[in-house]
């Protein structure tokens, strides 16, 4: 596969035709609405695993690295015949090797809302080992609130997906609760009443497995949720399913605030069998303009997190949409989300050039309005994902887990594919 960058003059059928294979191919594997509106500096999928290229005259290596956006070192070594890359000459074919190969194999989760499009979830479950169905939301007596969730089961299941219940401390209209979590986890006749339901749905519904997504913990509740935990891991074991637990994006065990110290990395990744790292949220719904999920700082993360847990039950999250700031920001304001295809197709109604940051990986545009406002949108392509998706090979993860994939995003699933083999434990 190649990952190609539109240039000012660019169609997609010129770039069909550099890449030898049927416009119609790109068109649909990078969910171009209309084919006569590319965007300049959009980036593009293309499904092609190398091209033979006939030299012309007047061609130089560097020319047609530049034109395929390959390096011309990776060109050399597809082409040991070339022993000077100033000697090419008209006629000669010469070999461009793709940008991605395949780099092993990895577990995928992805988070599905119970009223996912069933098309879209039939057209991801290849890509996934795991669907976890958000959410049963815990009450303080603990029973769960019921949702409609058998279709999405059953779906999965006939894909060989496996199906994984969440449980969250969420309350209708507030989020995530501090109160009703040490509710939970101080009164254990409470905490063994919630494992109980839990451990009766995942029976009656045919789940695989259960996922904690608690979040906002007190501080002073740290270690009751650690004995949550390890007490869920051994009931879960003895009854053959598996646990994960979703962690908060911490750099150090002692990082201060709210959202992260009741999650201590060393006894999830003790008793869980894997851990969803949320990596995300940088860029957020009330926070100023910037990469949802920055490269560098995902990094930071990642390191920390396999310095403290091992690395094959490290699931590394990864965001399916970006969002659209009003500038200049004011606390208080709510930027707009939306779909990664959503932002390429609004890049082009609106005429911006997308740019791409290098240090957090990351796409983004800005552009004016109907009245004269400046936004600022940054979001995922196929470069961003790659770029995640190596950062998880790199550094030996178990795989990785998205939120969420109620919309279709096609070339993340071309890179993925491109890059792993996605295991299935059904």
């Amino acid at each position: 596969m190649f990952l190609y960058t539109v240039r000012p003059g660019d169609s997609v059928y010129a770039i069909a035709r550099m890449f030898g294979i049927y416009p119609q191919s790109i068109i649909e594997g990078n969910q171009i609405g209309n084919p006569e509106l590319l965007v300049v500096g959009q980036s593009l999928a293309i499904p092609a695993d190398s091209v033979s290229y006939t030299v012309a005259q007047g061609d130089t290596l560097n020319e047609i690295s530049l034109r395929y956006q390959v390096p011309i070192s990776a060109i050399l070594q597809a082409n040991p015949g070339i022993t000077d890359e100033s000697l090419i000459f008209a006629g000669q074919v010469i070999t461009i090797p793709p940008q991605l190969s395949f780099l092993g194999s990895k577990r995928v989760n992805g988070y599905a809302f119970p009223n996912i499009n069933q098309n879209t979830l039939q057209r991801t479950l290849p890509g996934l080992t795991y669907c976890s169905i958000f959410s049963y939301q815990v009450n303080a007596d603990g029973t769960l609130n019921e949702i409609e969730d058998q279709d999405v089961i059953r779906i999965s299941r006939n894909a060989r997906v496996a199906p994984i219940m969440v449980i969250t401390n969420l309350v209708t209209g507030e989020g995530f609760s501090s109160e009703l979590a040490h509710t939970i986890l101080t009164d254990n006749a409470v905490q063994n009443r919630l494992l109980d339901n839990v451990l009766q749905t995942l029976g009656t519904k045919n789940y695989y497995g259960l996922n904690i997504d608690f979040e906002y913990i007190n501080p002073s509740d740290r270690e009751a949720y650690n004995t949550f935990v390890q007490n869920a891991a051994e009931r879960l074991h003895n009854a053959g399913y598996i646990l994960m637990t979703s962690l908060a994006p911490k750099t150090s065990g002692d990082q201060p605030g709210l959202l992260y110290e009741a999650h201590d990395y060393p006894v999830h990744g003790q008793f869980a069998d894997y851990v969803i790292l949320m990596t995300y949220e940088w860029g957020y719904t009330y926070g100023p303009a910037r990469a949802v999920a920055p490269l560098n700082l995902v990094e930071q993360v990642i390191q920390y997190a396999v310095s403290v847990i091992p690395n094959q039950k490290i699931l590394m999250g990864i965001p399916n949409y970006g969002y659209n700031w009003t500038l200049p920001f004011v606390s208080g304001s709510a930027a707009r989300p939306l779909t990664n295809p959503g932002a390429v197709e609004l890049a082009g109604r609106v005429g911006a050039r997308i740019l791409f940051d290098e240090e957090s990986q990351s796409p983004h545009f800005n552009y004016y309005d109907t009245d004269g406002r400046e936004h600022e949108v940054w979001f995922e392509d196929a470069r961003s994902i790659n770029a995640k998706l190596h950062l998880a090979d790199r550094y030996g993860l178990g795989g990785v887990s998205y939120w969420t994939i109620n919309s279709y995003f096609a070339q993340n699933w071309q890179v993925l594919h491109t890059l792993f083999q996605v295991e299935k434990v059904l």
